[in-house]
């Protein structure tokens, strides 16, 4: 059998949401598949510094930022911000709309005020597993700052918080050219979406990551759980949804493994023979 290249999500998929500990058995697996000659990646739409604390576990690269950001062992393949126009624009459009922005940068994240107190406003209504990563984020304090902090540094996507569908619709006609709007939850009204460049998803961090290491797309597998993990699904040779992930990417896999708090990367693993 070739080696195959392995795409993990990370909150809902390889951890709990807004968790940096994977379970025994899903490390093990992780291990075990990369000694077999397989390459795992970590594929999340955290950005880097918010990813960073998984890597001590072992991996071969990184799709960050929802693709805008690729690393290969050692090297960078793929740095894609917004450009400052597209980003101003984006400033403009959501505080004209009362949304609030969490703009991501490599270092961490900068959200406008009130977006800690909505998030823990939401705890336990929301099942989804990117609201339950910013829940969890802002709890332990891990690299989410004030807006006011933010000094221009290169922004990769907006995590948006809207009072109503109504609101994230205005800023969708005016933004849509440009970015896709990812509808991650809408519970009570409050609207969590993330905006992402057209220019990159995680179905296009797979194929840049494939061709790199010169493996067929067909040669891929990737796990995931929520919306934002479409294109992967849509992209990789064989795309697997987590038991717990939503209902829109269970119909989009290729088949369903039991939840991550029940060895479902292992299990997984074990099923397809990848380690």
């Amino acid at each position: 059998m070739g080696k195959k290249v392995i795409f993990l999500d990370i909150d809902g998929t390889l951890t709990e949401p807004g968790h940096n500990e994977p379970p025994a058995s899903a490390l093990e697996a992780v291990k075990k598949a990369r000694e077999a000659g397989n390459y795992v990646f970590l594929c999340s739409g955290r950005n880097y510094a918010m990813l960073s604390p998984l890597l001590k576990y072992g991996f071969d690269g990184v799709v960050a930022s929802a693709g805008g950001y690729i690393v290969c062992g050692e090297q960078v393949i793929f740095d894609c911000p917004m450009t400052e126009e597209q980003k101003n624009r984006v400033m403009e459009v959501m505080k004209e709309n009362n949304i609030i922005r969490t703009i991501e940068c490599m270092d961490g994240a900068y959200a406008d005020e009130g977006f800690r107190k909505l998030v823990q406003e939401q705890y336990g209504e929301s099942r989804s597993s990117e609201f339950l990563r910013w829940r969890e984020q802002v709890e332990k304090n891990l690299r989410i700052f004030p807006m006011e902090r933010y000094q221009d540094q290169p922004a990769y996507k907006f995590s948006l918080l809207s009072p109503s569908m109504k609101n994230l619709d205005r800023a969708k006609e005016e933004l849509e050219n440009d970015f896709l709007f990812c509808i991650q939850d809408e519970s009570q009204g409050l609207v969590n979406c993330e905006l992402i460049n057209r220019k990159f998803n995680k179905g296009t961090g797979v194929e840049r990551v494939c061709r790199y290491l010169n493996i067929p797309v067909s040669d891929s597998v990737g796990f995931g759980d929520s919306m934002n993990d479409k294109e992967m699904m849509e992209t990789a040779g064989l795309s697997i949804c987590m038991g717990n992930g939503s209902q829109a990417v269970k119909e989009l896999a290729d088949e369903i493994c039991p939840p991550v708090t029940e060895d479902g990367i292992w299990k997984a693993f074990q099923k397809h023979h990848l380690m």
